[in-house]
């Protein structure tokens, strides 16, 4: 009667365990797996509209929203490194309803591969409603939208979620969208780009140095499996970085649980540690990769730059919007310069403490540059540039409307001049 209660408390306690909601700090060492904060958070406040100026066109960048994993392994492998214990009945209370969760994951997973989940339609569905009734003008009356999408169906579905919003705020829109290879060579990251890869290839080896102090892979296992001895069997580093990817991305769905139960907090800050460290050096700016690694997306903010004069130049109002991944939306952030994420960090051990990929690009990131005419032609026509639907500072010297309002002749030319340094091809 004694083993029996002692089996059912442990089994209470592992179900308490994972209904505790994790923090939003855990949420955010998900990394590139962080669902996109808002409207779970408040939404930053935004700046008044420069007096005698007035919101006519964007320029965008969006990742898709949440997705399933990509691969069948991501749901497989733990259920089978898990299984051996089963087999051997040394699976703890905690581990038998992991495992049992594991298997209901994966069967709803067959199928699903990378796909985008209702979290991540919603996600794009709020972006479009909050971009239209910020900047109605820009969607006023029939002005043009055209929006592309690299060839992924959970980028495809994204744009779609965006465009059905905008449409239903004003039906009178023109919308144009694609998907097409012919604009792969500046809507999506390839490891094909010899500057991008050279430059990350630089320091591996350094960067392995600093991930093999960031032990954050063993504490959890006696959690799940009582016998030393099949546990020291499990390979438990690549056990570890299923479970956790698990957890990670819980929130990109409605209906699963996300078991951070079995991590120390040791261990999850340790692993986004070296996660976010090699997000860094294959595409933050630092010395050991020349400050090349960014330039991955220089054709993308050049076509920022040629599309947006084109659009002035037409003087109408309208968006162009473009649909793709976190790989894009991290360096081309770092390339632009935006706030502090373009700076030189070079210490892994400190970057922590000074960069987030996080804050970069959760899942339905999105960088927007809105323009601004004056009411007379020669004013200067202005931009400020959203992050995350949040107003971010630029490398040049704000206008004399004061920040987030810069000229947007000076921000042209200090990125002109920036990709002068690296061919366009």
């Amino acid at each position: 009667m004694k083993k029996l209660v002692s089996l059912l408390a442990a089994v209470c306690i592992g179900m308490t365990a994972m209904a505790v909601e994790p923090s939003e700090s855990i949420r955010q060492m998900a990394s590139n797996y962080y669902a996109y904060p808002y409207p779970a958070n408040p939404l930053p406040a935004l700046t008044a509209t420069p007096k005698g100026y007035t919101p006519v066109h964007i320029e965008h960048y969006g990742r898709h929203g949440s997705r399933w994993h990509i691969g069948r392994n991501a749901y497989l492998k733990p259920i089978q490194l898990l299984e051996p214990a089963e087999k051997a009945g040394a699976l703890t209370p905690r581990g038998k309803e992991l495992l049992a969760q594991l298997r209901e994951i994966e069967v709803k997973s067959r199928g699903r591969d990378g796909e985008l989940t209702d979290v991540g339609a919603a996600q794009h569905r709020g972006i479009a409603q909050r971009m239209y009734a910020n900047f109605p003008e820009v969607f006023a009356d029939s002005a043009r939208v055209d929006a592309r999408s690299t060839v992924v169906i959970r980028c495809i579905l994204s744009m779609d979620n965006e465009l059905q919003e905008l449409k239903a705020a004003n039906p009178a829109l023109r919308i144009t969208s694609d998907a097409s290879r012919a604009d792969m060579h500046y809507m999506n990251f390839t490891d094909t780009d010899t500057v991008a890869q050279q430059a990350a290839d630089k320091g591996e080896e350094e960067y392995k140095k600093f991930a093999a102090t960031k032990s954050y892979h063993g504490d959890y296992l006696s959690k799940l499996v009582s016998d030393p001895a099949v546990r020291d069997s499990i390979k438990s580093s690549s056990l570890f970085h299923y479970l956790f990817n698990i957890a990670a991305n819980a929130q990109s769905h409605t209906d699963q649980v996300a078991p951070y139960d079995i991590f120390s907090e040791r261990e999850i800050r340790e692993r986004w540690e070296a996660n976010n460290a090699s997000w860094h050096l294959r595409m933050g700016n630092e010395a050991r990769t020349d400050g090349l690694a960014p330039y991955s997306q220089r054709r993308l903010l050049n076509n920022f730059i040629e599309s947006a004069d084109t659009a002035l130049a037409g003087g109408k109002p309208g968006a162009n919007l473009r649909f793709g991944h976190e790989v894009v939306v991290l360096p081309l952030v770092v390339l632009m310069e935006l706030d502090d994420y373009g700076k030189e960090y070079n210490d892994f051990e400190t970057l922590a403490d000074q960069w987030r990929n996080y804050e970069i690009f959760p899942m339905a990131s999105n960088v927007q540059m809105i323009f601004y005419r004056g009411k007379k032609a020669s004013d200067p026509v202005l931009v400020k540039v959203l992050l995350n639907e949040r107003e971010v500072r630029l490398p040049v010297k704000a206008s004399s409307a004061g920040y987030p309002y810069y000229r947007w002749d000076d921000v042209k030319s200090y990125y002109q001049k920036k990709l002068e340094r690296v061919p366009l091809y």
